[in-house]
């Protein structure tokens, strides 16, 4: 199966070593190979990933963007860009658990102080940890309350992305004793702890995600990461790049998953039959109307991919630039985002749908599964609808009025 192409590279965030974009590329597309060969299978039976994650951590996926010095990759953003983008072109659940873990594991960077997150970053590389969770608000909200020896928490979190197979999560609480959102990590087998397989969703099966209650979970000070604040005075410019970084890898799910859709209808209509099922015949590759419409998704997703590599140019530019960044410059570089996320969204849900026309009435055939495409895509796009990042960008530029701190789902 043809990969998706990677996004070009901007200049990296400084001091990381480790054994390069090539080698990481090189291995993601051998494990994006590797998942497409039973994508259709595997999403069909909708078992919860653990097998997934097994290849992501033999491959050293897991650990690719904890710094070389702490027993990790070493590997920078555009190069985790990348790799969520080539997983998703081959399994878009998949995709998205991997790049839920790796927002979600960077948390403690972005919101923490950097002892903390040297911490968290050596046992999580030395354990292989698989990190799941949710940052978006949600009400009623996790309330954390103070203690004699730390925190509890207590409440209900609704979804939570990979909290089927994760081995820690981190989830949005507020503080009871001051009123402000914080990110908290938990360990999912600590007791107290309930996880609630009650998802179902029709799309990204494979994504682990359910729900999760609280009951008294201690909670130690040093595992409350960071404020979440959307009081721009509570948030560092740096820190409230966490929102962009988020949405940024929202933005290269979408467009791994249209490149995964428009890639394995090309082959099939080339081949003849679908890659995975030579039995089954397809239609001539030449007629005007599929050329047309391969012509326009093309255009559609290439645009999109353009526009997500201005958007993670001004990412890793605020990243380096660290508390130099300005509130200003932390705005533009949202909105941009919020311009790439919206793009890739219509690349999603155009190329998802218009290529089970392409491929035609074969395309209803369960073995196929070019419906996983779609579902997928819908699903993702339906917890991030694509009119709350237009209107931000028209508000920004009508009124120049600032993004809101808004974490992905």
């Amino acid at each position: 199966m043809p990969t998706a192409p990677a996004p070009s590279q901007p200049a990296a965030e400084p001091e990381r070593t480790g054994p390069g974009r090539a080698h990481w590329l090189r291995v993601t597309r051998e494990t994006a190979d590797d998942l497409a060969t039973d994508a259709v299978v595997r999403e069909q039976a909708g078992k919860a990933p653990f097998d997934e994650v097994s290849r992501l951590r033999e491959a050293g996926l897991l650990t690719l963007l904890i710094p070389a010095a702490l027993g990790g990759g070493g590997a920078d953003w555009p190069t985790a860009c990348a790799v969520v983008r080539e997983i998703a072109a081959a399994d878009g659940a998949i995709g998205q658990l991997l790049g839920s873990h790796y927002f979600l594991s960077w948390s403690a960077r972005f919101l923490g102080d950097p002892v903390c997150a040297d911490r968290l970053g050596r046992r999580s590389a030395a354990e292989q940890w698989c990190w799941g969770g949710g940052l978006a608000r949600q009400e009623p909200q996790l309330a954390l309350a103070p203690t004699a020896g730390g925190h509890v928490l207590d409440g209900r979190q609704s979804y939570v992305t990979g909290v089927l197979v994760a081995d820690r999560v981190v989830v949005r609480a507020m503080r009871t004793d001051m009123a402000e959102p914080v990110a908290v990590l938990v360990d999912p087998a600590a007791p107290g702890v309930r996880i609630d397989n009650d998802a179902d969703p029709f799309g990204q099966r494979l994504a682990a995600g359910g729900s999760m209650e609280f009951d008294a979970v201690p909670v130690a000070a040093e595992d409350v990461l960071g404020s979440l604040s959307a009081e721009e005075e509570a948030l560092s410019p740096r820190a409230a790049l966490v929102s962009p970084v988020g949405r940024l890898l929202s933005a290269q799910l979408q467009l791994g998953m249209a490149e995964g859709v428009l890639s394995e209808a090309r082959e099939y209509g080339r081949a003849g039959h679908a890659p995975w099922h030579p039995a089954w015949p397809v239609g001539s590759p030449h007629d005007p109307h599929v050329l047309t419409a391969f012509g326009e998704l093309t255009v559609l997703t290439r645009a999109a991919s353009a526009l997500t590599d201005q958007a993670l140019a001004a990412v890793c530019d605020g990243l380096a630039r660290g508390d130099d960044l300005t509130f200003e410059e932390h705005a533009e570089t949202a909105v941009l985002v919020a311009m790439a996320e919206a793009a890739a969204t219509r690349a999603a849900q155009e190329s998802t749908s218009r290529a089970l026309d392409i491929v035609g009435a074969r395309s209803t055939s369960a073995r196929l599964g070019f419906d996983r495409f779609w579902r997928n895509a819908r699903t993702h796009t339906l917890y991030e609808p694509t009119a709350h990042r237009l209107r931000d960008v028209g508000d920004y530029f009508l009124n120049g009025a600032h993004p809101p701190f808004a974490l992905p789902i």
